[in-house]
This record gives structure tokens, C-alpha cells and sequence, in this order.
């Protein structure tokens, strides 16, 4: 003879509401780590559930995302290029990084912004684009670009020396741009980027 055990309607609500919340509750917890490895690296990537992309910013919505800004860069012998730019400062930000997005504009990046200069690692973990990193210095020049990093691999991606900023553009993009060691880096954050200067 077998028991089932039977919970109330209200027991079961209960439960419920208790798993749901220990499971919200766990899930920052599982994020996995983006950039910025350095000392703090991880043995093995840790899996995490895909949550809400964030959206891209094409030309039409630029005008009207909130905080938007602009890196320039000047190449060396070339004209100097725009990036229209996400900016990911905090933590999360940039552990999320460009992860889960489908598609990148010729003209958008991400600058992944650091508290202090150190050495930066990043790794392509849940990013299905090819990507172009251009490590920059405190100083605002380009210390080292990592070019054509593979989609959805854990390989390590550096360059040697310390880095404040990480910018993200498309595969492709700095050799196009001729972006190399030495190129002057400009931000012009989101109000002067609103008035176009």
C-alpha cells in the first residue's frame, strides 16, 4: 500500500511562494563573471540562466536613450572615429557586459568602465558576437587591442600591462579603424554627447 501525501491548497501556496523566493534570491549569486578577471578569477566559468537582453541602441533610438555617450579614438595617420557607447560601471554591469546579444550597430560599443588601473581579463562566455577589445590606459590611449574574439569561449582574452577602460566594438572594427597601441582615447560623456560636441 502506498501513502501520497497530500498538501493543502493554502500549504502548497506557501511552499511555493518560499521557493520562489529563495530562487530569486540565489540567482545573482549564480552570475557569471564578465570581465575585470584579474585577481579575482574564477577556475571555471559558472553557468547562468540567460535573463532579458538588453536592447541595442540603433540610430533612431540613440536620440532617445537616457545615457548615451560617445568614445572617439584617433588613430594614428587616419581620421579619428566615433563609438556610440553603453557604459558599464558598477559590478554587474560588467560582468553582463555584452553577453546574450544577437546583434552590435557598425557604430555601437561597450566601454567597460574599472575603479583603478589593473591587469583586465576577459573571456567570450554566452557572447554570440565576435568582438574587438581595446584595452585603454589611465591616460587615454590605447595600451593593446585583442581583435576577432571567438564567440561563446572561455579562452582568456588580455593584453600585457594595466587598463582603467575596456572597449567592446564589433570584430573587425579597430583593424578597419587602424586602432592600435598608442591611439589617443576621448569620452565625451552622455550630456556633451546630447549636444553633439
Amino acid at each position: 500500500m502506498s501513502v501520497a501525501r497530500v498538501l493543502s491548497a493554502a500549504s502548497f501556496s506557501t511552499r511555493a511562494r518560499t521557493l520562489t523566493c529563495a530562487i530569486a534570491l540565489s540567482l545573482p549569486l549564480l552570475a557569471s563573471c564578465r570581465a575585470g578577471v584579474s585577481s579575482e578569477a574564477q577556475a571555471a566559468p559558472p553557468k547562468a540562466a540567460p535573463s532579458k537582453p538588453a536592447p541595442n541602441l540603433s540610430p533612431g533610438a540613440a536620440a532617445a536613450a537616457p545615457a548615451q555617450h560617445i568614445v572617439v579614438l584617433e588613430p594614428i595617420g587616419a581620421e579619428s572615429v566615433r563609438v556610440r557607447v553603453e557604459v558599464a560601471q558598477t559590478p554587474q554591469e560588467r560582468q553582463r557586459g555584452l553577453m546574450f546579444r544577437k546583434q552590435l550597430d557598425p557604430d555601437a560599443g561597450m566601454l567597460f568602465v574599472f575603479e583603478r588601473p589593473q591587469h583586465n581579463v576577459f573571456w567570450m562566455h554566452n557572447t554570440y558576437l565576435p568582438l574587438d577589445m581595446i584595452f585603454i590606459t589611465r591616460d587615454w590611449s590605447v595600451l593593446g587591442v585583442v581583435e576577432n574574439a571567438t564567440p561563446q569561449t572561455d579562452s582568456p582574452r588580455e593584453v600585457p600591462g594595466d587598463s582603467l577602460y575596456v572597449l567592446e566594438v564589433n570584430a573587425g572594427w579597430s583593424r578597419q579603424h587602424n586602432v592600435t597601441s598608442g591611439t589617443k582615447v576621448q569620452w565625451i560623456k552622455s550630456a556633451a554627447a546630447r549636444q553633439g560636441t
